[in-house]
């Protein structure tokens, strides 16, 4: 089950320190895009835009902000002026990828993200990358490693060829204990599955069958002996979770469930029914990290009431989260049309901890007639 796309766009930061493999794991979301729209922005750290060079024209919209570091920028405003450029409707982006300098504070980036104005966007996660085989000498030289890590959402231990299995378990371990709830998973040249952090885009079959050949394309072809298949295993190192229900959530048990989501769990994306609580609305939920929002949708003529989530995370206990949200189904009571079998007062409180994390819909992007070319500016303007 895939949950529709939203109107939002994810914005995913991607951190760690210089030589983790950043631009490495970029590169590889780039080649297995499977025809998802990214948007980049490169923070480098120097006038020379060295890690703009190498994800130049594997990208749709690029944004590069050299000679500086976009984390000293201290009004929200300035990072929007950025993202405004990735998101006008005329870029038609799935996700955007902010690749953080080797020298960022990757929690402002974050802090700015969450303080953005821009309606269009959502906070899809910081991820931290860490090399395995410098990681104790890293932590001597830059100690605010330990602090980054406890504000991740998921930790690439990357370079994990370059340790040995005892080593690559002593530093799991390691790197989980300062991470906390943060979901850790293995990598090797920065591989790992990219619906970790986006959902694959659905295109219309004419976008599909008549285009250019892509940058993608040669990077396939062009792919190191030896490594054909290996990208198809890399859903190895995470575990997915599906939960369907025909039977309304109980608002407080849900959000209990929320709160005390176990460690290693990364992603909950999907619609919940919230029964007696609300009944003229689905809500999307989107999870990341600690991360939570709900947006409210009108259910559809006809449409099935159902609660669809998929669960996506390392070293969760999958059978103990069914178990866990089964439980936070409403008894007979609490779902009864009929008026009087549960007491609206309450209901209404019950739902206080979901409208908390209430988000409105972003509006509708601008279509833009076939035979027209719009302007740019007026396009952001409009955004």
């Amino acid at each position: 089950m895939t949950p529709p796309r939203t109107p939002q766009i994810p914005v995913v930061v991607l951190a760690g320190f210089l030589g983790s493999g950043k631009t490495t794991l970029l590169n590889h979301l780039l080649r297995n895009r499977a025809g998802t729209r990214i948007g980049v922005i490169v923070n480098d750290f120097g006038a020379i835009e060295i890690d703009a060079m190498t994800v130049s024209g594997q990208v749709g919209s690029t944004v590069s902000l050299g000679n500086g570091c976009l984390c000293c920028a201290v009004d929200a405003s300035e990072l929007d002026t950025f993202l405004e450029t990735l998101t006008r409707p005329s870029a038609r982006l799935d996700v955007i990828v902010i690749e953080a300098s080797g020298l960022a504070e990757p929690q402002e980036l974050v802090r700015m993200l969450l303080a953005s104005d821009n309606p269009h966007i959502l906070y899809g996660g910081l991820v931290e990358v860490v090399d395995a085989a410098e990681f104790g000498r890293t932590r001597q030289r830059h100690p605010e490693i330990d602090r980054h890590l406890t504000v991740a959402d998921l930790v690439v231990l990357n370079k994990t060829d370059r340790v040995g299995e005892a080593e690559r378990e002593r530093l799991r371990a390691a790197v989980a204990e300062l991470s906390g709830p943060a979901a850790v998973i293995s990598a090797v040249h920065g591989r790992i599955d990219p619906e970790l952090l986006f959902d694959p885009a659905l295109r219309p079959d004419h976008e599909e069958k008549v285009r250019q050949l892509t940058f993608e394309d040669l990077l396939r072809e062009e792919a190191p002996h030896g490594h054909e298949g290996h990208d198809d295993h890399l859903h190895a190192s995470y575990e997915s979770v599906d939960f369907t229900s025909d039977i309304p959530m109980d608002p407080r048990r849900f959000m209990e469930f929320l709160d005390s989501r176990p460690d290693g769990l990364y992603r909950i994306k999907g619609f919940v029914d919230f029964g007696a609580g609300d009944r003229d609305n689905t809500y999307a939920l989107h999870a990341v990290g600690r991360f939570l929002r709900f947006v409210p949708r009108p259910w559809a003529r006809g449409e099935q009431r159902l609660t669809q989530l998929v669960m996506i995370g390392a070293g969760i206990d999958a059978a103990a989260l069914s178990a866990g949200l089964a439980a936070c189904r409403a008894d007979g009571a609490e779902r009864a049309d009929e008026p009087g079998h549960a007491d609206a007062a309450d209901v209404e409180r019950a739902m206080w901890g979901v409208l908390r994390y209430v988000q409105e819909q972003a509006p509708e992007p601008e279509v833009f007639d076939a035979h027209e070319t719009p302007d740019p500016r007026e396009a952001a303007a409009e955004a």
